[in-house]
């Protein structure tokens, strides 16, 4: 894969219906999402802790400066997709944490999305509210 900058390595995540593009290279720790200033963007402290959560993991939170294009879903969604995409690319930097972000459970693509909604019912499971006489 081709990088404009040779330091920087890239990692995809996604979550729910949110894709985000992550680039991690090294710097002093800072972090943007969509070109803003993820404690800003993501409004909650909660999910500001679970973004940086990968860097916690290896000791390296003021290490690098993460870039990320993050589209779809809601923030809870795009943080955990963030998330996932961190993790992905600084084991594309560094083979030697896969194991570690493999015990903290970050290279893990986190499965659950909304069940579809079916035919012949309000949503997905719920049927349609009924008067038996």
């Amino acid at each position: 894969m081709r990088f404009a900058n040779p330091n920087q390595s890239y990692g995809t995540g996604r979550r729910k219906s949110a894709i985000a593009r992550v680039w991690v290279e090294p710097g002093e720790g800072n972090i943007t999402i969509n070109g803003r200033e993820f404690s800003a963007y993501l409004c909650r402290p909660v999910l500001a802790i679970l973004v940086k959560s990968p860097l916690t993991a290896i000791d390296s939170e003021g290490k690098y400066n993460v870039k990320a294009l993050v589209k779809g879903g809601g923030v809870v969604g795009q943080a955990g997709a963030i998330k996932l995409g961190i993790a992905r690319a600084l084991v594309q930097r560094d083979e030697n944490l896969r194991k570690p972000m493999r015990m903290g459970g970050f290279l893990t693509r986190d499965a659950r999305v909304k069940e579809s909604k079916k035919y012949g019912r309000k949503k997905a499971r719920r049927g349609f509210q009924f008067v038996k006489r």
